[in-house]
């Protein structure tokens, strides 16, 4: 199995998520650049940037070392505590209007997915509901957004909505995947371009198995995140959503749970379905915790792939 795995899958990281560069400061192209060299890789997924000439910068470094770019809205929107399900039209306005922004920078970098979150899950199972309607007309709206600045098919942006914990940190109302695949479905009624994105660091904050999450979810799914997260100590500074390296002491995922994780997707056809990238992406989340440093991090993250790829379809 390890050596055909180029063949069958892109391999991506999260660049805003290993190096310190979620608010738009630091080595941004720089480190950009420097997992762009690496042959690993066949993704990086970005934050939308207001600095100029920051998209053709990274652009430019994509095509010339043969990576493909994916877009992150989440770091905006909780950065901005904006919220797609926003009973507050003015809030859930602002919210589509900054995945708009990521969805414009989706298109300058020549990205295929744009990925977005939900707001949060509301008390109550009335607001649950109209919370819900709103999300899918926020959806739907943006995903026509995208269909009237795409030239053609071929380079259509889509979006997605990525899976979240609902009651230990981001506390998202997409949230559990029965509810995950309800959503996607409505939408996915109106529109082409629109699809979910699933992460391994996220199921065990829901208390879902890989298995039970993709069975509901494969019919809408198109990106795929991987990583761990920690449930211990709440003062461990790895506690909730932090995206640790795989085996952080204590955490969930390590290179037996990212090889079930990547079975269930083999046995599921994620790998030979129809996605809007050019092959389907799984895309590693990880972050740096304490003293280490974001190379540290990322050679522990290839060696775990290389692992747990390696012992797949092993008993």
């Amino acid at each position: 199995m390890l050596d055909d795995w180029k063949s069958r899958l892109h391999l991506g990281v999260v660049h805003f998520m290993l190096y310190p560069v979620i608010k738009d400061e630091g080595p941004i192209a720089e480190s950009f650049e420097a997992l762009a060299l690496d042959p690993f890789l066949d993704v990086i997924e970005v934050r939308r940037s207001e600095q100029p000439g920051m998209h053709a910068r990274l652009r430019a470094i994509a095509e010339a070392t043969g990576v493909k770019i994916g877009v992150g809205a989440q770091p905006l929107l909780l950065m901005g505590k904006l919220n797609l399900n926003d009973p507050d039209d003015a809030g859930r306005r602002a919210a589509i209007e900054e995945v708009k922004k990521s969805i414009d920078a989706a298109y300058e970098l020549g990205a295929k997915i744009c990925a977005a979150l939900s707001g949060p899950m509301p008390a109550g199972e009335d607001e649950v509901k109209r919370q819900m309607d709103l999300l899918v007309d926020s959806c739907v709206e943006l995903a026509r957004y995208s269909q009237l600045k795409a030239s053609g098919e071929e380079d259509l942006v889509w979006l997605s909505i990525e899976q979240f914990d609902h009651t230990i940190e981001k506390r998202c109302i997409i949230g559990p995947s029965v509810m995950a695949a309800e959503f996607a479905g409505r939408v996915r009624e109106q529109v082409r371009n629109f699809g979910l994105t699933v992460d391994l660091s996220h199921l065990p904050l829901l208390g879902e198995s890989a298995a039970e999450a993709i069975e509901l979810l494969r019919p809408y799914l198109i990106h795929v995140h991987v990583g761990n997260c920690f449930m211990g100590e709440q003062d461990d500074p790895a506690y909730g959503d932090k995206h640790p390296r795989f085996g952080y002491p204590g955490g969930e995922n390590d290179v037996p749970q990212l090889r079930e994780f990547l079975e269930v997707l083999t046995y599921a056809g994620y790998f030979e379905g129809d996605v809007p990238t050019e092959q389907p992406v799984v895309t590693f989340e990880v972050h740096p915790i304490g003293d280490e440093t974001p190379e540290q991090v990322w050679a522990h993250t290839k060696r775990t792939w290389m692992r747990a790829w390696s012992q797949m379809g092993r008993e």
